[in-house]
């Protein structure tokens, strides 16, 4: 507004961060961590800047208050509340832009994306960091534990299937329950539960496979296994030994991981679990206790699956 000549000092409330226009209309400026403000005033127009930073929440008290349109932006560095609420919606556009498309990118900024542009040609981290901030793509979180994995249309007919994990939520944490399939030497998973308040009724009724092979369970709920247990499914407490989270971890770390594409929790779980760090920013040898209810899962047929298959196939040979 100053370069084209449009700022006029007398209108803009620095306390207030408002500029009043000549007509009555306003542009405000206020952070979303303000509670007071999400709930406050309607609006026309809705602009949320760097909305990956932003909680559902936020959005969701914003834009149920806004009458004729929303935009957000941000750089796509992990999957957020957008692609799982908002983007399959119809009347939702998604655009991609980067610095190609920035006609006033300064010099300085150009340069940097472009030296970063060659270093991804060789390093892992500037490779995410490029695709991020270059290309506009959706990159990783630096630290994540589970960094190599695909995602695979469909399960193919040959896949064999071993059995699943299951990890008991309610309230707050849902239950999560993933079917585990062999296909080449490779590990497919495929989400069949994942929901909050959810009796054992429900997750029996929501559980189809196989009742004659095993489901590996969260050992906390001995009675919601025995319950389970008596409606006929093969179910058994995984067996928690010292430090089984990373032993968990480890042996899918061996495995060659491909996702069903329904799998939208668990894919969104594992572009977010990530190493855990001090207040200095090391990291730690511990996974953040966060994003990891289908993961959790996962992990408990891959102990009690996976490790004995593995181990039956070291004696055999």
């Amino acid at each position: 507004m100053v370069l084209t000549g449009r700022w006029n000092p007398q209108r803009w409330n620095a306390t207030d961060f408002k500029y009043t226009f000549a007509n009555n209309s306003a542009i405000e400026f206020f952070s979303a961590e303000n509670d007071s403000k999400l709930r406050g005033a309607r609006r026309d127009y809705l602009y949320m800047n760097e909305a990956n930073n932003m909680t559902f929440h936020a959005y969701t008290e914003l834009a149920s208050r806004t009458k004729k349109g929303v935009y957000l932006d941000w750089n796509p560095v992990n999957e957020f509340w957008f692609h799982t609420d908002l983007m399959n919606d119809h009347d939702v556009d998604f655009l991609i832009v980067n610095y190609e498309d920035n006609e006033a990118c300064p010099e300085s900024a150009l340069n940097f994306i472009l030296k970063a542009k060659e270093k991804a040609k060789t390093s892992t981290f500037w490779a995410n960091w490029y695709n991020v901030y270059g290309l506009g793509q959706l990159g990783s979180l630096e630290g994540v534990v589970f960094p190599n994995w695909e995602q695979i249309d469909t399960i193919p007919q040959e896949a064999k299937f071993l059995g699943c994990g299951l990890d008991f939520g309610y309230s707050n944490d849902p239950t999560a329950m993933i079917a585990v399939y062999e296909y080449n030497g490779k590990i497919i998973a495929d989400e069949l539960i994942y929901s909050t308040s959810l009796l054992n009724s429900d997750i029996i009724r929501l559980m189809k496979q196989d009742k004659r092979l095993p489901i590996w369970a969260d050992s906390a709920e001995p009675k919601s296994i025995e319950e389970i247990r008596r409606a006929g499914f093969n179910i058994k407490p995984v067996v928690k030994g010292a430090d089984s989270i990373n032993f968990g971890i480890s042996v899918l770390q061996e495995r060659n991981l491909l996702v069903t594409k329904q799998s939208t929790n668990l894919i969104k779980e594992l572009r977010n679990y990530s190493w855990d760090t001090d207040k200095t920013g090391k990291r730690l040898n511990r996974p953040i206790d966060d994003y990891n209810h289908a993961i959790d899962a996962l992990r408990y047929f891959a102990m009690m699956g996976l490790s004995i298959r593995k181990s039956r196939k070291v004696i055999i040979t």
